[in-house]
């Protein structure tokens, strides 16, 4: 005769707020492919792309009207359910750590490539 254990469900609260609004305006503008395809990585580059990591944390500038590196992963760990319906179960934490959008910046710090970033997107975000 088997055993039948009763295990108690996980359940987690997350403050959705505005994050779903934000990064499908975000998804619309199509800045997360021209971000990877206009500042490309080392190989060494693990985890998330850089647009992926750029369009989190846009949403979080966007939604808490806060800049600031070391804010992310907490903002981050808080929403973690919620920001793996847009970009995959792969998505951590540590995705968002201090070092890695450090790097981020240094990666978008190189003016040739914005003014082909800023062109193809007006390109797109434009329309007369």
């Amino acid at each position: 005769m088997f055993a039948i254990m009763a295990t108690e469900p996980i359940i987690r609260n997350e403050r959705v707020d505005d994050i779903p609004i934000l990064l499908t305006q975000i998804e619309r503008m199509g800045i997360q492919p021209l971000i990877d395809k206009h500042f490309p990585t080392h190989g060494n580059w693990q985890g998330k792309s850089l647009g992926n990591i750029a369009v989190i944390w846009l949403a979080h500038i966007l939604s808490q009207a806060d800049h600031r590196l070391n804010q992310v992963q907490t903002w981050t760990s808080r929403r973690l359910e919620t920001l793996k319906t847009f970009f995959g179960e792969d998505l951590g934490e540590l995705d968002l750590t201090d070092d890695r959008l450090e790097a981020l910046l240094r990666y978008l710090d190189c003016d040739s490539n914005w003014h082909s970033f800023e062109s193809e997107l007006g390109g797109i975000s434009f329309r007369v």
